[in-house]
Formats: structure tokens, C-alpha cells, sequence
């Protein structure tokens, strides 16, 4: 926290580079009366000259460091070729021009312009200096004093730059934490948007078929319409659970990557097949290899994409069978899923409608598995994805099955 002097000087900047000036003009001319004797009194005007051109640079020593600090040092080394001694009090101007000049640029420029000014001030004290005075005060003296404001001035730049860095990374910390979670939102409102769309799709597409059905069975074969509407009526209540689990999300003020619960997987695949069939929708099913334990995402995703595109046949293609095909192998999971239509779902959905292609290929790469769908070539149309393996807490306590991979 700066402190009102502080404050004062950052706002009025020409008031004090003027009153320093000022103060560093009469120490000027205080210093050079310390070894001005009689027969220098013809150097007066002379000395007030040098002084008002040394200290009245200062009046811009924030614009340029470089300019003052060089008529400062040949003031400076004029005084002493008028045989005045390089005390702290002759050097003031040229040392506050030499710590602006550290301040405001980099070390190797205020390491020449210090040698500079030390050679031009020691070297005229030593040739124009009185007699007696000892040669530590001509040379040694001035150079520690200059060296001073140098060191000064490196060292409040190097402190100005890391306060300058520590308050960047800062600000750059707390975006990244921004951004950060303005991308976890996002993931989350991607994954509620995708059960949201595959919960509503599927069953809405379910109750449709199934009411269709009913209606078109009532005249001709009412004895099958009672079984039908009893269908209905479940898929319905299986809608509202999984609509009353996924908007339970919202709710949740614990962790967001909580799983759903109950949480859907193949093991649910027979419930899912028959509500299809109860559509008029003739499912099989098969299975190559062994099946393995399935983490609790992978298991998720898998029973996902089959229903949405169990949804899809239901709904776009004029199909009266679709068959569903999963191949357990080492390391992944294929799921294939067919149908014998001779019509499919758009490719490029129009804005705002077709989503499930989009959902399904999400997720199959949320688990870093890989999706394709597209026509088949003796009609129909057709859904693969594969998605890897995960070892889990059961599969890694067990001894692996032996099965066809």
C-alpha cells in the first residue's frame, strides 16, 4: 500500500522532478564553495552556469535518462576543471540522472554510462584539482558515489519486473482457473444435454410406436392391444426414472462427476430389445467372445449408443428388424448395430434437429473410443463404434477368462 507521499509523487511528477532540480541546483552550488578560494571568485558566474545546465536536465530525466545524465557528467567535469572537488554535494544531479537511467533501461546501458561519467569527472579532478588534496578524494570517492544511484536503480528495475511478473502470473492464474471452469460448465452441460436427448428420444420414440401400433391393432386384433398399452405404460414410468435421475444432476451440490443413478448398462440390453419389439420392432442379438467386466463409464456409453440407435431405426428407417451385434475382444468393445430399412436418418441434420448421430460420436470419444455410421451397401443402415477396455476393481482381482478374443 503506498503511502501519501507516494501517492503525491506519482501524480505530480513535474512538481517534484522541479523541486529536485531546484534542491540539487543550490547543493551544486554549496559543494563548489567548499574549495573555492580567493582567486576563484572570477569563476562564479561560470559555476552557476554549469550548475543550471547539469540540474535544470533534470527537468527531464524521465524522457531522457541518456541526455541528462550526459550534459549532468559534463557539468559535472567542468566544475572540477574549475578546480572544484567531486564531493556528494557537486554530484547530486549526475547521481539522480544516473539512478533514473538504471531505473528506466537495462543494466548494460547504465554500466557505460557510469564509466563514462567516471572517466570524465576523476579524470578532470586529477589534472584540475588544488594541490593537497589527497587523490582518494579525486577519484576513489566520486566513482563510490556514482557507483551508488547505479546500484540503486538496478536493483529497484529488477524489483519493478518481478512485482511486474508475480502480478502477470497472477492475473494469468486466475483467468486459466476462469477458463477452466467455464469449460467444466460446459462439459457438464453437454453430458445432461446427452442424457436428457437420449432418455426423452428414446422413450417418447418407444411410447409413439407403441401407440401407433395400439391404435392400428384396436380393430383388427384387440386381444394383443392390452399387452401393448401395458408396454406403454412401462415405458412411460422407465422415462420418468431416468428423467427424474438426470435432472437430479442440477441439484447435486456435491461432486459434478457423480454417476447416474440408477446408472443404465448392457446388462439392461433385454428390457431394451423387448420395449423395441413391443414397437413393432423385431431386435436380435448376438455375442462374440467373452464378455469382461465394463467400468462404469464404458458400460454407460455402450447401452447409450445402442439405444439411440435403436431410437433411430425406430423412428427414420422403414425397417421391421434390426440386429445388434457385440464383440468382446482383448482390449475393446465393438458394438455393431444394423437394421434391413430402406430408409435412414438424414447425414447433415438440419440446425436444431438430428442430434443423435452428433450424441453418440461424443460419447463413444469421451471413453477415447471411435464412431462411424453410415448406409450400408445392400441397403439399410448401420452403426459401429468400439470402445477400449478399461481394467476394473473386479476384472483386476480375478484371474483373466479364456475366450475367443
Amino acid at each position: 500500500m503506498s503511502t501519501p507521499w507516494q501517492r503525491y509523487a506519482e501524480e505530480h511528477t513535474r512538481t517534484v522532478d522541479t523541486m529536485a532540480a531546484v534542491l540539487l541546483f543550490a547543493s551544486f552550488l554549496f559543494g563548489s564553495e567548499i574549495t573555492m578560494s580567493a582567486e576563484d571568485q572570477h569563476t562564479v558566474g561560470l559555476t552557476i552556469a554549469l550548475a543550471a545546465v547539469g540540474c535544470g536536465a533534470l527537468l527531464w530525466q524521465r524522457t531522457r535518462p541518456r541526455t541528462v545524465v550526459a550534459l549532468g557528467a559534463a557539468a559535472t567535469a567542468a566544475a572540477a576543471g574549475l578546480g572544484h572537488l567531486p564531493t556528494p554535494l557537486l554530484l547530486g544531479g549526475l547521481m539522480l540522472a544516473l539512478y533514473r537511467l538504471a531505473v528506466g533501461t537495462d543494466r548494460p546501458t547504465a554500466r557505460r554510462y557510469y564509466f563514462a561519467s567516471v572517466a570524465l569527472v576523476v579524470g578532470a579532478a586529477m589534472v584540475f584539482a588544488p594541490a593537497g588534496i589527497p587523490w582518494p578524494l579525486e577519484t576513489i570517492s566520486p566513482a563510490a558515489w556514482l557507483l551508488l544511484p547505479v546500484v540503486a536503480g538496478n536493483a529497484v528495475r529488477l524489483q519493478t519486473a518481478y512485482l511486474d511478473a508475480v502480478q502477470a502470473r497472477a492475473e494469468y492464474a486466475e483467468r486459466s482457473r476462469e477458463e477452466e471452469a467455464r469449460h467444466r460448465v460446459a462439459e457438464e452441460r453437454m453430458r445432461i444435454a446427452r442424457e436428457l436427448h437420449d432418455v426423452v428420444a428414446h422413450h417418447l420414440a418407444l411410447a409413439n410406436a407403441q401407440a401407433g401400433t395400439a391404435a392400428h391393432l384396436s380393430r383388427t386384433h384387440p386381444d394383443q392391444v392390452h399387452r401393448i398399452l401395458g408396454d406403454l405404460a412401462g415405458t412411460t414410468a422407465s422415462a420418468l426414472r431416468e428423467l427424474k435421475a438426470t435432472v437430479g444432476l442440477l441439484r447435486q451440490t456435491g461432486d459434478p462427476d457423480l454417476p447416474l443413478a440408477p446408472s443404465p448398462g448392457l446388462d439392461r440390453l433385454p428390457e431394451l430389445t423387448e420395449a423395441c419389439e413391443s414397437a413393432g420392432l423385431a431386435v436380435h442379438v448376438s455375442v462374440e467372445g467373452s464378455p469382461r467386466p465394463l467400468t462404469a463409464g464404458v458400460d454407460l456409453t455402450a447401452y447409450r449408443i445402442v439405444q439411440e440407435a435403436l431410437t433411430n431405426v425406430t423412428k427414420h428407417a422403414s425397417a421391421e428388424a434390426a440386429y445388434v451385434r457385440i464383440g468382446w475382444a482383448r482390449d475393446r468393445l465393438t458394438l455393431t448395430i444394423t437394421d434391413d430399412g430402406t430408409a435412414t436418418a438424414p447425414a447433415a441434420p438440419a440446425p436444431g434437429h438430428g442430434f443423435g448421430l452428433i450424441g453418440m460420436r461424443e460419447r463413444a470419444q469421451s471413453v477415447g473410443g471411435a464412431f462411424a455410421a453410415g448406409h450400408r451397401e445392400g441397403g439399410g443402415y448401420e452403426v459401429t463404434t468400439r470402445l477400449p477396455l478399461y481394467p476394473s476393481a473386479h476384472s483386476a482381482t480375478q484371474p483373466e477368462e479364456q475366450g475367443t478374443p
